[in-house]
């Protein structure tokens, strides 16, 4: 009887240990792509990384969104788990060009490859590639157009982006290339909304006070572009001051249509995300010679072909 028993104890553990490492056989062969955003409280970023998703899905891997929320320590956080976890790859939306190159190097020591989307980090062939909007080429359309409404004379400011993201600093030199050109256009203040809406709706109040002739503000996105607007109406100067944005998120696509903000740089977040998830799913299955750095075209949208456009890309 006792031998009985021990038999059946034996024919159950058999089948516990096989059932176990059948589990174990499954999640090993669960391909996983990882989609890290720098922050999800932004439209902008939100169809990026959803788009990213989408795209992997289809491609057959599961995929799951991390928000770094704009700090670092959390997108290192993110990746700590990441490579611990069996990720194939990362479609990867960096906090700062800097700060991040060391989350990508251990990921890259970890055997898993990352591609850069929209923002870029400040190393070569850390990353397997980088999908970035042409920021730059997208700001100098922007400045000749700003001259252009401003016929070459005025005063305006500048709404900067957060300062440890190269786009920031790509985007402003591509406006100051064509705009310092005019020594009747001056700039007389300059500041760091950091790509927020209410922040950029608090500088801009401030900047009101402080200098009574402001004709035009340029701000280094669209977010900071609405809010910078909301101030500009609080203030009773809705019409005397010329708004400038770069996205082509909804609200702002709107209010060039409304005649509420003159213009911004389109760009075209979904084709970024789709090219990274693509890419992505070419070098799992064996491919390795990709450009390190992709450029992607950023087009100027005013009230005089805003109907070609909706939100974050061409109207169908």
């Amino acid at each position: 009887m006792k031998s009985k028993k021990l038999i059946l104890c034996i024919i159950g553990l058999l089948i516990i240990s096989q059932f176990i490492f059948s589990c174990s056989k499954s999640n090993n062969n669960v391909k996983k792509i990882a989609v890290v955003i720098s922050t999800l409280n932004n439209p902008w970023f939100v169809v990026l990384g959803e788009t990213a998703k989408k795209r992997a899905v289809e491609l057959g891997y599961e995929t799951v969104i991390f928000d770094s929320q704009n700090n670092p320590s959390k997108e290192t956080e993110h990746f700590d788990n990441i490579i611990a976890s069996g990720y194939k790859a990362i479609l990867f939306n960096p906090t700062d060009a800097k700060g991040s190159v060391a989350n990508v190097k251990a990921a890259k020591k970890a055997g898993i490859p990352v591609f850069c989307m929209d923002r870029e980090i400040d190393a070569n062939d850390v990353a397997v590639a980088q999908i970035l909007s042409d920021n730059y080429s997208g700001c100098v359309l922007l400045g000749q157009y700003f001259v252009k409404k401003l016929n070459g004379k005025g005063n305006y400011v500048e709404l900067l982006g957060l300062v440890g993201d190269n786009n920031t600093w790509n985007r402003s030199k591509g406006f100051h290339s064509v705009v310092d050109n005019y020594p009747d256009l001056k700039m007389v203040a300059q500041q760091t909304g950091e790509f927020d809406r209410n922040k950029a709706m608090e500088v801009m109040e401030s900047m009101l006070q402080a200098h009574q002739n402001i004709d035009a503000v340029f701000c280094g996105n669209d977010a900071m572009a609405m809010g910078a607007y909301q101030a500009v109406r609080a203030a009773g100067k809705e019409g005397e001051i010329m708004v400038f944005g770069f996205d082509g998120a909804a609200d702002v696509v709107d209010a060039i249509r409304e005649g509420k903000i003159e213009a911004t740089g389109m760009q075209f977040p979904k084709t970024m995300a789709k090219t990274a998830a693509e890419y992505a799913d070419k070098y799992i299955n064996g491919e390795r010679n990709f450009q390190q750095k992709i450029p992607v075209a950023v087009e100027l949208v005013t009230k005089e072909n805003v109907g070609n456009y909706v939100a974050f890309g061409k109207a169908e």
